[in-house]
């Protein structure tokens, strides 16, 4: 790639003749700025023309020039029925990988490595292509044998069963007629299908993390979530996303595949050999391990040490969880930003600090205008957390990117609540970022001019049992309390957030949310709104999102591409729009554009208008539609991989119902609608003659 060269602002100043350099020289230089401005410009100029060479070749030319260069070599992309100006969209529809790799799929056409590559080339998905008519009972010739065909059932092989009707399946089935790529009825075993399985689940790693010790039933039982929840455990994502991260199976386990998670006892901290491990199934946490042996049950995310006298060591653990994206903090890299200049105040095994209290304490008494305290590692701290902002001042409470550090608040105060307590002064900001908060709420207070949660998690419902159920469903996890004037939530997850503010003094504050997840545990629960009040004083904005629970506020500025799963109250619905959403009956909100389901009602109502359809048809048509339309989720409890992402099932109004035919809700920015179609048009394109590919999801 071609260098930009490096900007000379004299080279035309220097060109001129010596007389009129100096003369300029006697008047204060005015020609040499004027040629300065022209130089700037030829620089650019220069540099533009050195990237049009880039642009010829596929691997460095600009991104705009990608969906050129697939043109000229035929590639198909998938249609498109969003804005022209979306970048990542265009990205998605017309991908750089795909596009280099088009002459080589073309040589490939018809085999089965082909479409493993065009799902990873044009879906980002890895993927394993299963070939039906292999696995289809048949009887075969004494003198001509396949054994790599599907073999009969035999009972006691339990590694096979647990591979039954997945990618590694190699049991014989009887014929199944249907298309596998009907949109009706799936079949699958046929002659001409072939089944390409997918992996969508991304693996997020957890490093040297304490394990949650189940006291209520023995000392010796700990899961690996640190918030005590069963968790499926993941292989870690290979480098060249060749092998797919996937559930560990506990047959995998007991055959000595276990590179998914590792396990530390005591102090000095000792490693939990290989050969110690134990397959088992502990969901009832019956099986007891022999002396000397650890159980663990990777799809439960549970541990077992052998029974004897209370256990006085810690244990720690290092695994891989599952996740549609990366929201709600985490390992992944994200982007760090603060003032400059700033004073870093870090906390961590190894740092000056061990406790976020003694970072507190001496950024208070050191009082810099803007200050970090900054969490290094993925630990637990437990210890009450209070800030005291001064006026104009700022503070980023955040974690190191790499890291996902747990603050768990208990109950210290014996008459009063407890919670992690922020106060400032006006003029004064916080910023939590990428930090788990569990045990208690994050209280606002004061006069904060602004307050921004990103990539942070706020537990819903305080912490979580076994199955995922909130501990305290209906509590906030957000308060606040006439503070903060602006509040901004980026890629998080909480709980119930609750406004409380004088409507009579102040103000509305406002609120803006985007790409993150309000879960108010129960459709019941008011996820934004103020107790004993009809609306929260807060004008609201919304865009890619999922609620659960009903919003109450004073005004809804704007919803976009939003799923709200309660009904919504605007006090003020002269102000704003909604638009692209999803919107339960009953709301009262501002105007609506494009949203459902007042979208699949017009049509009904279009129809009756036409004759088409008597009074009592339309009646039942628009029940229907109604609850056809009601978004459907592969799960609402928050701790399990598939957390608020949207099922198989979905309707499509919603899930390819957002302003860029994308879904709504909080996984917008995946694309996969558009991931979906672009793979079927490669598929298309590339199954072998007289064959039918059918997607088929395994996470």
């Amino acid at each position: 790639m071609n260098t930009a060269p490096v900007p000379q602002p004299d080279r035309l100043y220097d060109l001129l003749p010596a007389i009129y350099r100096q003369r300029g020289a006697e008047q204060g230089y005015p020609l040499r700025a004027l040629l300065q401005v022209v130089a700037e410009q030829v620089d650019l100029l220069e540099a533009d023309i050195a990237r049009l060479y880039d642009d010829w070749f596929i691997e460095t030319c600009a991104d705009w020039v990608v969906p050129y260069i697939g043109e000229l070599l035929g590639y198909r992309a998938a249609p498109r029925g969003g804005p022209a100006d979306n970048p990542a969209l265009e990205g998605i529809l017309t991908p750089r990988r795909a596009v280099a790799h088009v002459i080589r799929t073309r040589r490939a056409k018809g085999t089965l490595a082909v479409l493993e590559m065009l799902a990873r080339d044009v879906a980002g998905w890895p993927a394993h292509a299963v070939e039906a008519f292999r696995l289809l009972a048949v009887t075969q010739a004494l003198n001509h044998l396949q054994p790599g065909r599907g073999r009969s059932v035999d009972v006691r092989d339990g590694d096979a069963l647990d591979c039954l009707g997945g990618p590694a399946d190699r049991l014989a089935h009887t014929v199944d007629v249907r298309r596998i790529a009907s949109a009706h009825g799936r079949g699958f075993h046929n002659i001409p299908s072939v089944a390409v399985f997918v992996w969508r689940l991304r693996a997020f790693p957890v490093t040297m993390a304490p394990a949650s010790c189940y006291e209520e039933v023995g000392p010796n039982l700990f899961h690996f979530s640190v918030l005590g929840n069963d968790t499926q455990l993941f292989t870690p994502p290979s480098p060249s996303a060749s092998a797919p991260p996937q559930p560990i199976r506990r047959r995998a386990l007991a055959q000595g595949l276990h590179d998914g998670f590792r396990i530390w006892v005591g102090m000095p901290r000792q490693p939990v050999r290989p050969e110690q491990l134990v397959a088992a199934d502990l969901s009832d946490w019956s099986y007891r391990p022999l002396p000397g042996q650890v159980a663990v049950d990777p799809v439960l995310g549970r541990i077992a040490f052998p029974p004897g006298p209370g256990r006085r060591q810690p244990v720690w653990v290092s695994y891989h969880y599952g996740f549609p994206a990366p929201i709600g903090g985490g390992e992944y890299p994200r982007a760090l930003a603060q003032p400059n200049p700033h004073r870093v105040y870090r906390v961590g095994e190894g740092q000056v600090h061990a406790r976020i209290g003694d970072a507190l304490a001496l950024w208070q008494a050191e009082a810099p205008t803007h200050g970090v305290i900054e969490l290094t590692d993925s630990g637990v701290y437990v210890e009450p957390v209070q800030v005291e902002l001064a006026r104009d001042q700022t503070l980023q409470l955040r974690a190191a990117s790499g890291a996902r550090p747990v603050i768990r608040i208990l109950d210290w105060q014996t008459s009063l609540p407890d919670s992690l307590t922020v106060h400032g002064a006006p003029g004064a900001r916080f910023t939590l970022d990428g930090v788990l908060v569990t045990g208690r709420s994050m209280q606002i207070g004061g006069a904060l001019a602004a307050v921004t949660i990103r990539h942070a998690t706020l537990v819903p419902g305080w912490g979580l049992h076994c199955d995922c159920e909130a501990r305290r469903p209906g509590e906030p996890s957000l308060e606040l309390l006439n503070a903060p004037d602006c509040l901004t939530i980026e890629h998080s997850i909480l709980g119930i957030i609750q406004a409380n503010r004088d409507e009579v003094a102040l103000e509305p504050a406002t609120i803006r949310i985007s790409d993150s997840i309000v879960d108010a545990t129960g459709a019941e629960h008011i996820a934004i709104g103020a107790p004993e009040h009809l609306c929260a004083h807060v004008d609201l904005t919304i865009v890619r999102s999922t609620v659960f629970g009903r919003v109450q506020v004073h005004a809804l500025v704007l919803g976009e591409n939003t799923i709200f799963h309660g009904a919504v109250m605007a006090c003020r619905r002269q102000r704003g729009c909604v638009r692209f959403s999803y919107v339960p009956a009953g709301s009262r909100t501002p105007r609506r554009y494009a949203c459902q389901p007042d979208l699949v009602l017009q049509a009904v109502d279009e129809r009756y208008a036409t004759g088409a359809l008597s009074a009592q048809e339309r009646d039942a048509l628009r029940a229907r539609e109604r609850t056809r339309v009601v978004p459907q989720f592969d799960s609402v409890h928050y701790g399990s991989p598939t957390y608020c992402r949207l099922a198989a099932d979905c309707a499509q109004e919603i899930a390819a119902g957002a302003d860029d035919d994308a879904e709504m809700g909080v996984y917008h920015d995946l694309f996969e609608a558009q991931r979906l179609a672009g793979l079927r048009t490669s598929l298309d394109e590339n199954t072998p003659a007289g064959m039918d590919a059918g997607i088929v999801f395994t996470s």
